[in-house]
């Protein structure tokens, strides 16, 4: 198990989220960051609920949900508005107020992520990456702010690297992904006075179901363990700690920030080949 921090209260280990209720929103298997991020809020103390997009994905999320525990497992299109105002509306009756949000949704048409940007760039797929992977953002943080009301809210999302630079292939996520971190911003200015904080991970490239849709993705991951500072690939758990560590009482002083877990990989200007036993 990873190390993490406790509080400790009369004798027993008390995990830094405990007491606090998170919904999970974007788990598609196994091997999702969200995943990564559940559990790693599971094991500090949280109580987990968690959205599937549709009955296909009911069949994997539901089993992983319950292995964490979790009593609250809900339909959400984040596409569609009334199943928002449906899932938030259960979770209310069930929970009755919301701590923490995790926004770990993206997506763009398949056709759109290969290729040069200037072809592959319909206004269709602008469209659809932007409404899915940005505006559902502020769509979910729409719905959880009265929720939110009155407690130490926390709201986080993902984003990448190709935010702010051009990453091969990676297309209109980039823009879309651009978009979501001023989206961050703007939130947290927007909540900030109801002490509600909003963040977002931009985290180094992660073999899932959905980074296998990016073309080069293999060449992508190969790149960054021989250039970033740790020469290695960041982990599922790498993201869940600092993921739990943003929405936690711990970082109350940090909002509107994208926290770059990468391993150190966005911080590099220039690199040159290591050659064994020297310069």
């Amino acid at each position: 198990m990873p190390a993490s921090f406790h509080w400790v209260t009369r004798g027993f280990r008390m995990g830094f989220l405990s007491g606090k209720r998170a919904l999970i929103v974007g788990v598609a298997s196994d091997r999702s960051i969200a995943w990564g991020i559940a559990q790693a809020m599971h094991r500090e103390g949280a109580e987990l609920a968690f959205t599937y997009v549709n009955e296909k994905f009911k069949e994997r999320v539901q089993p992983l949900a319950e292995s964490l525990g979790s009593k609250v497992c809900v339909q959400l299109d984040v596409t569609n508005d009334a199943e928002i105002e449906s899932a938030f509306g259960a979770l209310r009756k069930e929970w009755g107020s919301l701590d923490i949000l995790v926004h770990a949704v993206a997506y763009a048409p398949r056709e759109a992520l290969a290729g040069g940007f200037t072809a592959s760039t319909s206004r269709e797929a602008f469209k659809v990456a932007h409404d899915v992977s940005s505006y559902s953002l502020t769509a979910l943080a729409r719905a959880a702010q009265p929720l939110m009301s009155g407690r130490a809210g926390a709201i986080l999302t993902l984003s990448y690297l190709g935010a702010v630079k051009s990453i091969p292939s990676y297309n209109v996520m980039g823009l879309a992904k651009a978009s979501l971190e001023a989206n961050v911003r703007f939130l947290a200015a927007d909540l900030g006075p109801q002490n509600i904080r909003v963040n977002g991970i931009s985290a180094g490239p992660i073999k899932t179901l959905a980074a296998a849709g990016i073309a080069g993705f293999r060449k992508m991951l190969s790149r960054v363990a021989d250039v970033a500072p740790l020469r290695r690939n960041v982990t599922l758990e790498d993201v869940g700690n600092a993921a739990a560590f943003l929405c936690s009482d711990l970082a109350n002083g940090i909002t509107g920030e994208i926290t770059y877990v990468d391993a150190g990989f966005s911080t590099v200007g220039m690199s040159f080949p290591q050659e064994a036993g020297g310069e």
